[in-house]
């Protein structure tokens, strides 16, 4: 007997439906998408999202945690994105990988219970680093989120899932992934890469994808200095994963011995994995629809909110699919007979008597009487006193800007730059100047 699997379109065993232990419940659940009926049968796709990047890029924001775990919007997180993306779906195994900060990440996560991931059988799994598990190559913490997927390589293969999905949890998107999984599925890919079209400045900093005919990939470049293509690959992927295993595998053989404590010597995806799997002719590539950042540093974390702002970010406008979060329990914001708010998003539990203009603040955080905020983010329940300014400046949560301090600069750059953006690390107490481009510590105290 065989069984038909649903949203990929080819047949499944039957004897290896039988080992996947599916529940007959589970198994006969049904969804209908576009007038289409997909089935959703545990098993078919398993999904994964790579949370443990340390983030050194965003520098004192995630020094105490998981870049994943940065807010977005006010009361989003990053990792809201690819968690949301993959439920909305229908697919329920997902997994999420935490390497850095873990505990950071956890209390939001909650078992993945927001997403409705928390069952019985399947749903959510926190994956962290094992030792004892295996090779040197396939325990402790990962080289790169290629050498990642060869460390989780026992768990997906005795999974069984034909395709893995895999997300980055640092970038600002809300794409409807099913008909990609299914089109993946029905042309027999080994891989297929979600594209986003960007700047070649851009460009130099992500993993640049040459294609041909019909979207098939002919070549990649990571991280060139002078880019072929603005093409940049989003970091979420669909993979064969017989196809994925094999590589993986065939790669480790030939890197590994170069390498010492453990490294696979296969490093991030863009090095050796995908060049590996576009070198056998089925990879493709699929534009990105709607709005794609990659947020994972300070100019490009202010510009994504500025962008927020400006309504280029289309990531909340979709009924069908929102934008799933672990919301804060707050009252609602209130502006003050003395205060202003323009251009701007205020989360739960603002309270703003000052001034307040381009900008987003987290939940709680409170703008007195004479306190001027432009052009910044202000994370949870942070306090800017009467008299303080804060201009162009990405401020963690719980800081107290005091009286007299004057935090960053107006800049005239169309576009955020690093070294514009002043950070505050959390639990924060600043007095006096801070110039444009500073970065504070946690738990800095200029008084």
């Amino acid at each position: 007997m065989v069984v038909i699997g649903p949203i990929l379109g080819r047949p499944l065993a039957a004897d290896r439906r039988a080992c996947k232990g599916v529940d007959s419940a589970g198994a006969g659940r049904q969804h209908r998408r576009d007038g289409r009926v997909l089935m959703a049968q545990r098993g078919d796709v398993l999904a994964l999202v790579q949370a443990g990047g340390q983030g050194s890029r965003m520098d004192v924001l995630t020094r105490e945690r998981a870049k994943p775990a940065l807010p977005y919007g006010g009361v989003h997180r990053l990792i809201d994105f690819a968690l949301s993306g993959l439920v909305h779906a229908d697919l329920s195994d997902v997994w999420v990988s935490l390497e850095y900060q873990v505990t950071s990440i956890d209390d939001y996560l909650s078992g993945g219970r927001p997403w409705s991931l928390d069952r019985n059988r399947g749903g959510f799994r926190r994956i962290v680093p094992q030792t004892g598990t295996g090779p040197a190559t396939e325990s402790g913490f990962a080289f790169g989120n290629g050498d990642l997927l060869l460390r989780m390589s026992a768990d997906i293969e005795s999974f069984g899932a034909r395709t893995l999905v895999v997300c980055s949890a640092d970038h600002v998107f809300n794409m409807d992934l099913a008909p990609v999984i299914e089109e993946h599925v029905a042309q027999e890919r080994s891989v297929t890469v979600l594209t986003a079209d960007v700047t070649k400045k851009d460009a130099s900093d992500n993993v640049v994808v040459l294609t041909g005919r019909g979207g098939r990939i002919t070549g990649v470049e990571h991280k060139p200095s002078r880019p072929s293509s603005g093409t940049v690959a989003t970091e979420v992927f669909v993979y064969d994963t017989a196809a994925l295993l094999s590589t993986l595998f065939d790669l480790r053989a030939e890197l590994s011995g170069d390498q010492d404590d453990g490294d696979s010597g296969l490093g991030d995806f863009g090095e050796h994995l995908l060049p590996r799997l576009v070198e056998g002719g089925r990879a493709a590539a699929v534009p990105m629809t709607g709005y794609w950042r990659d947020v994972g540093q300070p100019g490009l974390y202010l510009q994504s909110h500025r962008d927020l702002l400006a309504g280029k970010v289309d990531v909340f406008d979709h009924p069908d699919r929102p934008v799933i979060s672990h919301w804060p329990d707050r009252p609602a914001a209130r502006v003050r007979a003395t205060g202003s708010a323009s251009d701007s998003m205020l989360s739960p539990g603002c309270d703003v008597a000052g001034e307040v203009v381009g900008s987003v603040l987290g939940p709680g955080v409170v703008v007195e009487k004479g306190a001027v905020v432009r052009d910044s983010v202000l994370m949870e329940d942070c306090v800017v006193r009467a008299g303080a300014e804060v201009h162009t400046a990405v401020v963690d949560e719980r800081c107290e800007l005091l009286r007299g301090s004057a935090i960053g600069a107006a800049s005239s750059a169309r576009i955020a730059r690093d070294e514009d953006v002043v950070l505050v690390g959390r639990d924060s107490r600043v007095g006096g100047p801070v110039p444009p481009g500073a970065r504070l510590e946690p738990g800095t105290d200029t008084r």
